[in-house]
């Protein structure tokens, strides 16, 4: 009986050895998260928020454009530089503004304004959905186009600027269906019933896809990010495709955990170590000046908790550090559904999580003051 006692104790050691080669949870790796919406006045929340959590740097993409009048840009890039090294920021062009002021010749104004960016801080360019959805082309009549070619001198001045263009084009695909019991997005749509597309006069999923291809095959010396996981976690396919086509092309990891975490662990699994240099981490974390100005991934109709966060970030790394079965995903907004974990390899989640986005960033943080 001793000896099987001390036999069960030997095992159990043993494993909780072996468990240990592997560490797991915030403190287990240095990450850059490359997809993060901070408020000018919420430095010290967001720091704080990266001491729990593991985050070595994070990449604000509200960083809006030069002044006048709002000096928007100026005063993200003052927020940033109180985190002590640890915020990065990029830009977004004023797309409106300079449309109505230069019908003509918006294209060659804007790439103005991103030089002028990256003179003051900025470290890249922040392309919001609007394009292609929302933003009026100059005629008035329609909407400006993800390929518009007007916009060519943009995205040529960022390649040649050094700039990443982290872009989100479009949205998830059920935002185009019924929002009824067979959405799968129901729960989000019914809290947010202003994002349906459903019957909307924009452009279908698949035109904005092909755009966006277009936009990224007609600059090859541009760096292209696409967020949300390619603009298409529904379809790694369609992802894998355009990492194999362009090697001027990432993808990050944004609020869509929830989204590849349905497709089988294995499929995504081998997606992750097949394009293991060219993801990058990320979470699409809103910081506010308060718990209720925060979102993670996405909210819902009430305010985001302690909890919220807790489930977020836990279940964030759950998915990419172990092969636990049938968690909760991070955002219970986002689907009715529970997601396999990757179990992926150290080396892979070093990658994931610092390396690439070091390397496409040309970004390091300081260390966290001790």
């Amino acid at each position: 009986m001793k000896r099987s006692l001390w036999g069960l104790v030997f095992v159990c050691a043993l494993a909780a050895c072996k468990r240990q080669v592997a560490p797991t949870g915030p403190a287990a790796y240095a990450r850059i998260d490359t997809h993060m919406h901070i408020d000018p006045n919420a430095v010290d929340r967001t720091v704080a928020l990266m001491n729990r959590w593991g985050i070595a740097g994070a990449v604000n993409l509200s960083g809006m454009y030069p002044g006048p009048p709002r000096h928007a840009l100026e005063t993200q890039l003052e927020a940033a530089a109180k985190s002590g090294g640890r915020i990065a920021v990029f830009a977004t062009p004023a797309i409106m503004p300079i449309l109505r002021q230069f019908p003509t010749t918006y294209g060659e104004e804007m790439a103005k304004q991103l030089a002028e960016a990256k003179r003051l801080g900025a470290i890249g360019l922040k392309i919001t959905k609007g394009l292609g959805l929302g933003y009026p082309a100059a005629d008035g009549q329609s909407l400006l186009a993800v390929d518009d070619p007007g916009l060519d001198q943009l995205f040529a001045a960022a390649g040649e600027l050094g700039m990443p263009v982290a872009i989100h084009t479009g949205d998830p695909q059920a935002f185009w269906e019924k929002p009824d019991e067979a959405n799968e997005r129901l729960d989000e749509l019914i809290a947010h019933p202003q994002w349906s597309l459903y019957g909307e006069p924009v452009p279908s999923w698949q035109q904005l896809f092909d755009a966006f291809e277009r936009r990224v095959a007609r600059h090859p010396k541009t760096t292209f990010i696409g967020v949300h996981f390619g603009n298409a976690p529904e379809e790694p396919k369609k992802v894998a495709a355009m990492l194999d086509k362009y090697p001027n092309y990432y993808i990050d990891t944004a609020a869509r955990v929830p989204a590849i975490g349905k497709h089988a662990a294995d499929e995504m699994r081998a997606f992750f170590l097949k394009y293991q240099d060219r993801i990058l981490f990320a979470t699409d974390t809103g910081v506010g000046e308060t718990q209720a100005d925060m979102m993670y991934g996405s909210n819902g109709a009430h305010p985001p908790t302690a909890a919220d966060e807790e489930r977020f970030f836990t279940a964030t790394y759950r998915y990419f550090e172990t092969q636990d079965k049938q968690f909760e995903h991070p955002s219970a907004i986002q689907g009715r559904w529970k997601i396999d974990g990757l179990g992926l390899p150290e080396a892979v989640l070093r990658k994931l999580y610092f390396d690439n986005a070091a390397r496409v960033l040309k970004w390091r943080p300081r260390p966290a003051k001790g």
